[in-house]
């Protein structure tokens, strides 16, 4: 062989060539510089990279633990003792401690190569190391225990998903024939002769409040200027106020509508029991209310237009069987932020749809509290307001239908109102209304089964109203999409399908957004929210079902006012003479109050220091809340996200990572308004 010759041999003789190179040659062999990374260079950038992101999960984890340190504790719901959520805290934290384990165990047979193919052929005795036999160990354990309970669950929870789909996509059939048809309720006799107030029925218009001093003034103004002959009316203001300033501007309101010959009356409660229920409860005991046959009602702020009367009460001419009839609801701050637009898309779907669907088809729908016309006989026939729920309203409607009345509802009739602008007041909101339909699904279910109606109303009531729409929905909500889901990145053999995660939600989201067409570029976000806000709901479901403390909680809903704002420049200047008050209590508690103005801005004003810097003095600032529950879910839904990043699971990845990143910003109140 030539000296200058290099010979290459290889030691089995499969496959291999021999390549002689002329070793005078310097081109023959490459370059130090572009020779290949070694195995040890590349474990130390892996390394490099994990520790990039182990400082990125630090930094996080420390910018929650600020958060949670500097959070009030007479603000943060979760430290209130009458808040009842440990026991599902306790369990998501579970879930994560036992996801984040399972991880960690995944991340070094990734990097180490194992297979669980490779592991099974491996005889016992050849298996090295504690932590090969855990991994062993632990996909024995999960093949023959976790994955058929997981397996068997994920199948309940689909099949639910899919009946209440089916439910979804029947709704918005009928809305479709309801329009199709132009089907709209129908008055039964000749509307009211406009020139002879005789014929116009006797109407009690109440406004249940309590510290609502962002709203009272247009509440109680929308109510005193609605076209109705002023003999034919009362307003009852039905003041709960703990305030005493506040209850004293709240009459001086009414007294000055009163002077314009306005048939209004205060009314102040001295022991507030029963919230909502109890205040209207003991209104109907006045002895005057014998006198009037229907009564509407309106929360504080709630704005009718003034032909709302005569746009819903002409259907109770002619109509004895009749005893509700139900307006929509508009929101004035719809496009306030991102979480009042994707309310908007939720209860355009219920008014649009399910409201109207249910009106047309079975005259019968819950009563949405407000924006109402009752019949008093059919509130005196039906047992009256009970306060034996958060849902006084849900209450009322389904006992008088088993009783047998009928309710109409008017999509055309729009009254404007606000939706609530913090997640804290919209959580809270949504838990009343999720925690009282389990309450009274409990109380009512004798009765509905003893009642004479119909078999088909009865199922209507127990299987569509109560299950389906208001345990089942929540249930599988956030059994399959935050905890089942998550768990199947570590569970293989119990993975979803991609149209359950992915084709069939979209679909219905679409069937959602139908009513608010506007809203379709937050199609994503409403998909991510709604499941986000499972967990109020399951965690309100749960309370209500058990009878558990937080089932019984009633925090009226903050307003702003803002619904006023636009207004109130117009209705100043045409109701000059309205507010000045001539009494010396009234223009007290206005100088009262202008004098808080004045402090709030001087204390809010930028204060100098000896050094020439400018520094606000007690000034009030805006806070964010934390809530734990969503945080914990986050970072279960994020470790799952990483699980599903080493397998490639390509879609699951992207809907867990948003999904959890949705938790994530509403665990850190990052949505909405924040509190003052």
């Amino acid at each position: 062989m030539a000296p200058n010759s290099v010979a290459v041999t290889m030691e089995k003789p499969d496959n291999f060539s021999l390549l002689e190179i002329n070793g005078s040659d310097p081109s023959s062999f490459p370059d130090n510089k572009r020779k290949s990374i070694s195995p040890k260079q590349f474990s130390w950038f892996l390394l490099l990279k994990a520790h990039r992101v182990v400082s990125a999960l630090s930094w996080l984890l420390a910018s929650v633990k600020n958060r949670i340190a500097f959070s009030s504790k007479n603000v943060n719901e979760e430290e209130d003792p009458k808040s009842r959520g440990k026991q599902m805290y306790r369990f998501i934290k579970a879930c994560l401690v036992i996801s984040i384990v399972a991880l960690s165990i995944e991340l070094v047979a990734y990097y180490k190569n194992w297979n669980l193919d490779l592991i099974n052929r491996r005889p016992s005795w050849e298996v090295f190391g504690l932590v090969e036999w855990s991994y062993m160990a632990w996909l024995s354990f999960r093949s023959d225990y976790i994955a058929p309970v997981v397996i068997t669950l994920s199948k309940f929870c689909t099949v639910l998903f899919l009946i209440q789909s089916l439910d979804r996509l029947v709704l918005c059939l009928g809305c479709f024939w309801i329009k199709l048809k132009k089907i709209q309720p129908k008055l039964k006799d000749e509307e009211l002769d406009l020139e002879d107030a005789s014929n116009f029925p006797m109407v009690l218009i109440q406004i249940p409040m309590c510290n609502e001093k962002e709203v009272y003034e247009q509440s109680i103004g929308a109510a005193a200027q609605l076209d109705w002959p002023k003999d034919r009316i009362l307003i009852q203001v039905l003041d709960d106020s703990d305030d005493p300033n506040l209850q004293l501007l709240i009459k001086e309101e009414v007294s000055a509508w009163a002077e314009k010959g306005v048939n209004i009356i205060y009314r102040h409660r001295l022991i507030r029991t029963g919230y909502k229920a109890g205040n209207l409860k003991s209104a109907m005991t006045c002895d005057y209310v014998k006198d009037y046959e229907f009564v509407t009602i309106f929360d504080a702020d709630f704005t009718p237009s003034p032909d709302f009367l005569k746009k819903t009460v002409p259907h109770f001419k002619g109509n004895p069987e009749l005893g509700l009839v139900q307006a929509r609801w508009s929101f004035v701050n719809k496009d306030e932020n991102l979480l009042t637009r994707l309310q908007n898309i939720n209860l355009c779907f219920h008014f649009e749809v399910e409201q109207q669907v249910n009106g047309v088809f079975l005259n019968f729908f819950g009563f949405n509290g407000t924006a109402g016309v009752w019949r008093i006989k059919a509130l005196e026939e039906s047992g009256g307001w009970l306060e034996r729920t958060t849902v006084e309203d849900m209450d009322i409607a389904v006992r008088a239908h088993l009783n047998g009345w009928k309710f109409i509802y008017l999509n055309d009739v729009e009254v404007t109102c606000e939706l609530p602008e913090s997640y804290e007041a919209y959580k809270k909101q949504q838990h009343r209304w999720h925690s009282g339909p389990m309450q009274l699904f409990r109380l009512c279910l004798p009765s509905i089964i003893k009642s004479k109606i119909s078999a088909g109303k009865k199922a209507n009531l127990i299987f569509l109203f109560f299950l389906l729409r208001k345990l089942i929905l929540p249930f599988y909500s956030f059994t399959l999409f935050c905890i089942i889901l998550p768990l199947t990145m570590f569970i293989p053999e119990a993975e979803l399908p991609l149209w359950i995660i992915c084709y069939v939600p979209i679909f219905i989201s679409l069937l959602n957004i139908l009513p608010s067409p506007k809203s379709f570029p937050f199609l994503i976000p409403y998909l991510l929210f709604e499941n986000t806000m499972s967990i109020t709901k399951f965690n309100a479901m749960i309370s209500g079902l058990f009878q558990l403390g937080s089932a019984y909680e009633w925090v009226v809903t903050k307003k702003t006012g803002r619904s006023s704002e636009s207004d109130l420049l117009a209705f100043a200047e045409k109701e000059e003479k309205l507010h000045r008050r001539n009494s010396e209590s009234g223009l007290e508690l206005l100088s009262k109050l202008k004098e808080q103005e004045m402090n709030l801005a001087e204390q809010e004003t930028p204060k100098k220091t000896f050094g020439g810097l400018v520094r606000p003095k007690n000034k009030i600032k805006k806070r964010n809340m934390v809530f734990k529950k969503e945080l914990a879910l986050a970072f279960l839904l994020l470790t799952a996200a990483a699980r599903s990043f080493l397998s490639a699971h390509g879609l699951h990845f992207y809907f867990l990572l948003f999904q959890g990143l949705s938790f994530l910003v509403v665990g850190l109140d990052l949505i909405g308004e924040q509190i003052n």
